[in-house]
């Protein structure tokens, strides 16, 4: 499993997620996540189009980065679910949690001001 930095848009740090996430692979996952918080980063999309797999545990780390995320005024979206990642989601009904959009692009977008005012 690899969390990699895609780009950061603007004020967006954009995670692609590669493999799966579970109890082996969450550590090092959290711990980054949390210095991004710490340093700032409010706005995170997770780009699950390479996630193979996820399990309670990782379903557990990505809940606790929304809440983490919310406690700062921030807020993290996923993007581009496949496979048994959002059945995983919507039989633990975290999919009430997150923000899904079905690719990267339009998670963007949902970041954007809605009165079209810029930053």
């Amino acid at each position: 499993m690899e969390f990699y930095h895609d780009e950061i848009d603007n004020d967006v740090l954009i995670l692609v997620a590669d493999g799966g996430l579970n109890t082996d692979t969450a550590d090092q996952f959290i711990t980054d996540l949390e210095k991004l918080v710490d340093a700032g980063v409010r706005k995170i999309i997770v780009d699950c189009g390479k996630l193979t797999y996820i399990s309670s545990f990782g379903l557990g780390v990505l809940l606790r980065l929304h809440k983490r995320l919310q406690q700062h005024g921030g807020d993290v979206k996923l993007a581009s679910i496949e496979g048994i990642v959002p059945q995983a989601l919507q039989l633990t009904r975290l999919d009430k949690f997150f923000e899904i959009y079905p690719d990267v692009n339009r998670a963007r977008l949902a970041f954007r001001p809605k009165d079209g005012a810029g930053p």
